[in-house]
């Protein structure tokens, strides 16, 4: 069921600390923070040479010691990418803004441009990014969840022995979760509205050229503040010691079954991600919004109400640019 305006201009209200009137050029220390689980649900490629998928090694402790893992990485710039791609067909479809990805080409005063920054075009300025993100890593080993694929020559008689196939480059396996936060900085509600749409319908990632992995983007959170959260890192050895506590014992038996596992829960994970996340702050200045909320707020956001809010947006958007173009 949707939510009437007083009930939008109430959680607006709410999160009121984490959100900015109108926009600022300096820092003013105004955060909110969307908690989201990226489930790949077809094969997918994050590379950065092509070839081989991103992986790192890390530690994670055990109540009997310490197990190292390798995880893949979903970095930041293959969210960012994709994500503004996606915001700058949003802007285009529903408000007509013509825009683009090259650097010193953007249409520095388009709410988007604005948002997700640029850098000095004609007007000899720049914009610095007010949406944040860090790179997410994956729950699982990534021998659990990595595919090698190759291919043989076309043709029956390209070949008539033994010979080399062509390597494909590395697929992630369906199923596969990412734990990522997704962070405004001063921000305004309409912005907040714009991400929340650009999040909810974004269902490809990875370079252009590559983006063949069908993502879908579960919105666990929504969390506002005056300082930054937890880092994706710790939100994903956290669930997986979690899931391994499980099993009565966190030792390295346990932490193992877990990261080398064939499959996992993503129901579970989601529901954990959120605990973790939402532990991790009690410490901070950060005010969770409850959940019933979020919901509505996520109903809300329609392509109706994202032109709403691109529109008020856009102007706001030319007035700050204006002003700051005039102070250099």
């Amino acid at each position: 069921m949707s939510i009437n305006e007083n009930e939008v201009e109430n959680i607006k209200e709410q999160i009121s600390d984490g959100l900015v009137e109108k926009l600022v050029n300096e820092p003013s220390g105004h955060y909110v923070h969307i908690l989201v689980a990226r489930e790949l649900q077809s094969s997918a490629i994050f590379t950065t040479n092509g070839q081989d998928v991103d992986i790192t090694t890390v530690g994670i402790s055990t109540d009997d010691g310490f197990v190292d893992y390798s995880p893949v990485m979903m970095f930041k710039r293959k969210q960012t990418g994709s994500d503004r791609r996606k915001g700058k067909e949003i802007q285009r479809n529903l408000i007509g803004i013509e825009d683009t990805m090259d650097v010193n080409e953007m249409t520095l005063d388009s709410p988007e441009s604005t948002l997700y920054g640029s850098a000095a075009g004609n007007e000899a300025m720049s914009v610095t990014s007010r949406v944040m993100y860090d790179s997410a890593y994956s729950i699982r080993d990534s021998s659990a969840i990595v595919e090698e694929k190759f291919q043989n020559a076309p043709g029956d008689n390209f070949a008539k022995g033994a010979t080399t196939a062509i390597r494909e480059p590395d697929f992630i396996v369906p199923g596969t979760v990412f734990p990522c936060v997704i962070t405004l900085r001063d921000a305004t509600f309409d912005e907040l509205m714009f991400v929340l749409g650009v999040t909810k319908m974004n269902k490809r990632y990875g370079a252009a050229t590559s983006r063949i992995g069908r993502v879908q983007n579960h919105i666990l959170g929504i969390y506002y503040g005056k300082e930054e959260g937890p880092a994706n890192l710790i939100l994903s050895k956290e669930v997986a010691r979690l899931l391994a506590r499980e099993s009565e014992e966190l030792n390295s038996e346990n932490l193992n079954k877990i990261i080398y596992s064939p499959v996992i829960d993503v129901a579970k994970v989601k529901e954990l991600v959120k605990q973790v996340f939402e532990e991790d702050i009690q410490a901070l200045d950060i005010q969770s919004l409850d959940q019933n909320k979020v919901n509505d707020l996520l109903a809300y956001v329609t392509t109706d109400t994202l032109k709403a809010a691109l529109e008020r947006q856009k102007k706001t958007a030319s007035e700050f640019f204006e002003a700051v173009n005039q102070e250099q």
